[in-house]
């Protein structure tokens, strides 16, 4: 299927796999560009060596295309975009918006550039800024969100700007493809749908958590970081939603020494990327620790399988999913359902 997200990346089909903290490495995105759509290998949760080490795993196992996510306002993106330079990764996606600056640096170095937005004025700014497609994803996806759905927000993206648009949140198979396509887009962009596949390394325990939920085992909280983010309900997001102040500050400042010890990061790295998130936002103190090391909440569950202590990131599509495929068989699978889909309206003309 030729859209101008294919194009422009240079992969076979207008699908992107998202770049998850604990979920997206090497294995996972390798196998979904040998599938032929676009992996996104997060880098948030990696050290400089491990990102360079995983970049090169990745080009080991495929000669597909593929991108990495970064964190625009973290305090080592500049070193983070030398060694994907020095790597030769030919897409850069990013969580929050980067600078006019860093998108300039980015692209004279012949590296696609693709924000994720979450407002039709964040995708109006990055695209006057010289990015080259934008991601905008609606309320229906995993991990901090917003609150317009999908049907909305989208359609006002492909009106307001000349770039190529993919479409998040809500999408998990060939009929979502064609709504999206139809509404605009140049293709769509799927985390939880990869995160439950067998090529993903998340724990066997895990993925069971996520098969069994529902559509309303599926929620919107505050209570982690201070920000909207979709995940699980789980007794842990309970809790922290009962908790009261200095419960939940000592909470944070405990996970945030965990996170500092395993990323190599200083603490004052930590608050600066907590302050970051906070700029414009009525965040407290321990909501800002949460902000910094929400990571740790995050590889709680998704690397160590501990679904009591852990975050689990989802989209509502969670509550739709029933199976693991491969990324090869998840693929295969969409693409071959947008086709009889396409089929299907054409028949009916």
């Amino acid at each position: 299927m030729d859209t101008a997200l294919t194009r422009l990346v240079g992969v076979r089909h207008p699908i992107v796999q998202t770049g998850m903290g604990w979920v997206a490495g090497p294995r996972l995105v390798s196998a979904t560009a040998n599938a032929g759509a676009l992996g996104i290998l997060a880098s948030a949760t990696m050290t400089l060596d491990q990102l360079r080490d995983a970049v090169r795993e990745v080009k080991s196992r495929t000669d597909a295309p593929f991108g990495v996510n970064l964190r625009a306002d973290a305090a080592d993106a500049g070193e983070r975009v030398s060694i994907m330079l020095d790597e030769g990764v030919r897409v850069a996606s990013f969580a929050l918006a980067p600078s006019a600056e860093l998108i300039a640096r980015l692209r004279a170095a012949d590296v696609v550039v693709i924000p994720s937005v979450g407002a039709r004025r964040h995708a109006e700014k990055v695209a006057a800024w010289g990015a080259d497609a934008v991601l905008v994803q609606g309320g229906e996806g995993g991990g901090h969100t917003g609150d317009v759905g999908t049907t909305v927000l989208l359609p006002q993206v492909v009106d307001a700007v000349d770039i190529p648009v993919v479409a998040a949140g809500g999408f998990f198979d060939g009929r979502g493809l064609v709504a999206a396509l139809a509404y605009g887009a140049a293709g769509v962009a799927m985390g939880t749908r990869f995160l439950l596949t067998s090529d993903s390394t998340v724990p066997d325990a895990v993925k069971l958590r996520y098969l069994a939920a529902g559509v309303k085992d599926v929620t919107v909280t505050r209570a982690v970081d201070g920000l909207p983010h979709r995940m699980l309900r789980t007794d842990l997001v309970n809790s922290l939603e009962k908790s009261g102040r200095s419960r939940r500050l000592l909470h944070a400042v405990r996970r945030a020494a965990g996170f500092r010890a395993l990323s190599g990061l200083t603490w004052r790295q930590m608050l600066h990327d907590g302050l970051a998130m906070k700029h414009g936002k009525e965040l407290t103190w321990s909501q800002v620790l949460l902000a910094a090391n929400t990571p740790m909440l995050l590889k709680s569950a998704m690397v160590d399988g501990r679904t009591d202590l852990g975050v689990m990131a989802s989209g509502q599509v969670a509550g739709v999913i029933d199976d693991l495929p491969s990324c090869a068989e998840l693929v295969e699978r969409i693409m071959k359902e947008a086709d009889e889909t396409l089929e299907v309206l054409r028949a009916a003309r």
